[in-house]
Order: structure tokens, then sequence, then C-alpha cells
């Protein structure tokens, strides 16, 4: 009899486990709490709108080719991709655009109009974020960050000083470049990974290369048309999926994980992976005799960003706006310092629109516009509805400023998502909306960990845990945890 694996939660690093374990042999069920997979990567329709609610930059490509292709299949089975080009446009303030070109030469070009001479500065950065995406995607971020023996080989020691773990990302761009604007180009990415710039490691540099070289790109029909496919994909492999499955408690006795209880049923399981957030496993579903971690260790733990999110439906096209737009006309310091140094509601934010309407028709009726607005915020605020319309109105006026047009008439349908609708929808932690920050204390081997060590059968992935925030990081989990359990715990 194959052994039988229970997984919790259907975003990306579940999905990805459950379907390596089924390929694998197991026998796999998948629980989700809400009535839609994709967990953070949910879809939702209102008015004729589509809205993607969580993830909107599909970035490295090669890392949803590698998933698709391990079974035999490449994401053109199951949804079309377009590059973006611009990728991106930046507003840094009244008559100030940048537009990123999806092209290398184009973007050498834009380089040296902001910065006479920089192109070769440009080609040498973007060529050691190369060898970093190359060495991180190859030798770190598959490992199961056991111990730090995994990456105790010489070949990986030596390229410690080239992957420049131990200089910051803002050390490293400023000596390379100095007009400002280019500097938050290339510091931007790293605004999510959990730190400033100031403390977040120059390795991360390769999110430039994922970025400029390998293209931003959108799955027509929206991000959760990855989901589909992936839950397609799980399906063919035997994966029982069951919606509207909220996990209460995995029952342990004598040290294994054997029943998970869901609100409606049970489940036996041999082995149980939770791909829902890590700390609500482990601190709630867990007897308290079985957590590894204390409840001071999670409160010491440096999160990624939340957010405060609006989908807009506009009862017209409009003007100024690319697919991803990012609004940096106030302090990039400052927002950054009210995010990860002294959290607070930031005083002047940055902000993201994207519009995915104008790349694709599907997502808004004719001649109207589909927006997301996102707002990166601390964890663990105060969240209230006269603070989210206070910042609707503050952002409001700026894209309405800086675009030169009026759009809060014009809105037909809207939503707002925050930190207690991460809570109740995710059971994030602290309302966190993309998991544990990768700073340098907290990479690889110094996460919490994907195994427990108090109860045998159970393995964790997913954004707290290794390699770390972001979609293909998640799909990359599930592979990693699910090669663990197929090392240690066979599935005949």
């Amino acid at each position: 009899m194959a052994k039988k694996v229970v997984v919790i939660g259907s975003g990306f690093a579940g999905l990805s486990a459950a379907t390596h374990l089924a390929d694998a042999g197991y026998a796999v069920t998948l629980l989700e709490k809400n009535e839609v997979p994709g967990g953070r990567a949910r879809q939702f329709e209102a008015g004729g709108f589509v809205f993607d609610l969580g993830p909107s930059w599909y970035w490295m490509p090669d890392v949803f080719e590698q998933y698709f292709a391990h079974f035999g299949k490449s994401p053109a089975d199951y949804y079309e991709l377009v590059r973006l080009d611009p990728s991106y446009q930046i507003y840094f303030g009244q008559n100030e655009l940048m537009q990123v070109p999806a092209g290398l030469e184009a973007l050498e070009e834009l380089f040296e109009r902001y910065e006479p001479g920089s192109r070769p500065r440009l080609r040498r950065f973007l060529s050691e974020a190369q060898y970093k995406y190359e060495v991180g995607m190859r030798d770190f971020v598959q490992k199961p960050g056991h111990s730090i023996f995994e990456f105790a080989d010489l070949r990986v020691l030596s390229s410690l000083f080239r992957l420049q773990m131990f200089q910051s990302m803002s050390s490293h761009v400023h000596k390379l470049f100095s007009h400002p604007q280019l500097i938050q180009l290339l510091e931007f990415p790293v605004l999510f990974l959990g730190a400033t710039p100031e403390k977040t490691p120059a390795l991360y540099s390769l999110m430039n290369y994922a970025d400029m070289a390998l293209g931003t790109w959108y799955p027509m029909g929206g991000m959760h048309k990855i989901v589909e496919g992936m839950v397609n994909l799980a399906r063919d492999k035997g994966v029982d999926i069951r919606l509207g499955e909220e996990v209460v408690r995995i029952d342990v006795p004598n040290g294994r994980a054997r029943l998970v209880q869901t609100r409606k049923g049970e489940y036996p399981a041999d082995v149980v992976v939770g791909g829902a957030d890590y700390h609500h496993v482990e601190q709630q579903l867990l007897p308290a005799a079985k957590r590894h971690y204390s409840p001071g260790y999670w409160d010491k733990r440096t999160l990624a960003p939340s957010s405060l999110l609006f989908y807009l439906g506009v009862d017209k096209k409009l003007g100024g706006l690319l697919h991803h737009n990012l609004f940096f006309d106030e302090d990039f310091a400052q927002h950054a310092i009210e995010i990860y140094e002294r959290p607070q509601w930031p005083s002047k934010p940055l902000f993201y629109v994207c519009a995915p309407s104008v790349t694709d028709p599907s997502v808004a009726p004719a001649g109207r516009e589909n927006l997301f607005i996102l707002v990166p915020l601390a964890p663990d605020l105060e969240d209230t509805d006269e603070q989210r319309e206070r910042y609707y109105d503050i952002v409001m006026d700026r894209l309405e400023r800086l675009t030169g047009q009026d759009i809060r008439p014009q809105v037909v349908y809207k939503r707002s998502f925050a930190h207690r609708d991460f809570v109740r929808d995710y059971h994030a932690f602290k309302g966190n909306a993309y998991g544990l920050a990768n700073t340098l204390f907290q990479t690889a081997f110094l996460k919490p960990k994907l195994r427990s060590k108090k109860v045998e059968n159970l393995f964790f992935a997913g954004q707290l845990t290794t390699p770390g925030p972001g979609v293909p990081p998640s799909l990359i989990s599930g592979g990693v945890v699910a090669r663990e359990i197929a090392r240690l715990l066979p599935a005949q």
C-alpha cells in the first residue's frame, strides 16, 4: 500500500509538494480551507472584472519551465505566456517617468541617458547578478536547509565571496552607480525581501538578473492560470483536492502525525506536509508538547512586508499606465524605514499599480480598466477601515495627479484587503503577505526547518521555510520537501 500523504494548503508550495509526491507514488490528499485553490494566488470576479488576489509579477520563467518539465509538460500546455515590453514603468514625479525596456541593449541605452558612461558598469553588474542567479538556483535553493554542512563543500564555499553574502545590496549598487533613479530601479526588487537595501545581502542582485535579463511575463487570463494549470496537473497525477476543508488539528500519538482533522472530517496520514502558514500549522494545529519552536522564537523572526491592496474596476480606459507601474515619487528610504526599522503606517508611501487590462482584454469589460493597487506595509499593524480609506485617498490623489486624469468618479467596483484579511483567509502570521524575510540571519539553514524535530513525519513548505518568499521559491519549496520525504519515508 502506498503511504498516505496529507498536504495542508493549496498555494504554490502545497500544490507543488502534492504533485511531486503523487508522481513519486504516494496517495496524496490536499486540504484547502478556502473554496478556491491557490492560496494567496486566488482569483475572483465582480461586475465583469477578473481580479488576481495576490501575486501579479511573473519573474523567473525558467523555474516554471523546470517545474512543468519534471512531469513531461510545459507552461504552454496550460496557459499562454507573453513577455511585457516595456517590462514596467516608474513614476519618479510629475513628468519624470522611466520606462524599463525588455531588451538588454535598450536597457543599456536607458542607463547611458541617465548616467553617461554607465554601460560597462551595468554589464558588470548584470554579469555578477547572473553568476549569483545561476549558482543560487543550482547550489542553494534546492537544498533542504537542515544544517550548515550542506554548504560545506569547496565549490560552494569558494563562491561565497563572489556571491557577496557579506556586502549589502546598497553598498554594491552605490559603488557602481550614482544617479538616484538608477539606484532606486536596482534596489526596488529587494523591498519585499524583508529588510532595507542597507541590510540585504548583495547576493540578492540576482533579482535584477531575473528582472532585466530573464524578463517580466504575464499569463493571459491572469496569474491564477498558473494555479489552474497546477491543479489540473495535480489531479492528473491522482491528487485528491478537497476545497472548503479547514484543518483544525493534527493528532500526534507517539511522536507521529496520524490524523488530520478538518471542520468536515478526518484524514489518516503516514506523512503530513504543512503548506499553509508555518506558524499557524506549528503553533495552532499541533499539541503544545509537539511544537519545536516557542512563541518567543516566532516573535523574534523578521517578516517580509504585509500589504494594503485595492481591487478597482474603472468605467473607462485610462492613460499613463502600463501593465506594471511603480510610484516612487516619495522618499524610498523613508518608506523602507517605516516598514523595517520603525514599523508604522507610512507617512508618504510608495505604491504599485497593476493594470492587467492594458495587456489582457479578458480581465475587464470592453472600454473599462482593471486596477490592482498595492502599498507595502509593516506586518502586525492595526488595520481599520478608516486607515484603509485614508490611504486610498493618499494613493488616488497621487495616481490621478501623476497620470493627469480623474479616476475616482469612474470607480464602479472597489474592494480592499490588508492585515486582518491575510490573517482570516490564510492564517498569515502577523498578517504578513510575503512570508519570512530573506535577511542574512534568516537564509538557508537559518530558516525554520522544513522537517519537524518533534513530529518525525511532519514537514513544511512555503514562504516561511526554505528557500523563502515569492512564487518561484514556493514552487521550488514544494519540490525540495517532496524529495526529502521520498528520501526519508519512501512511498512503499
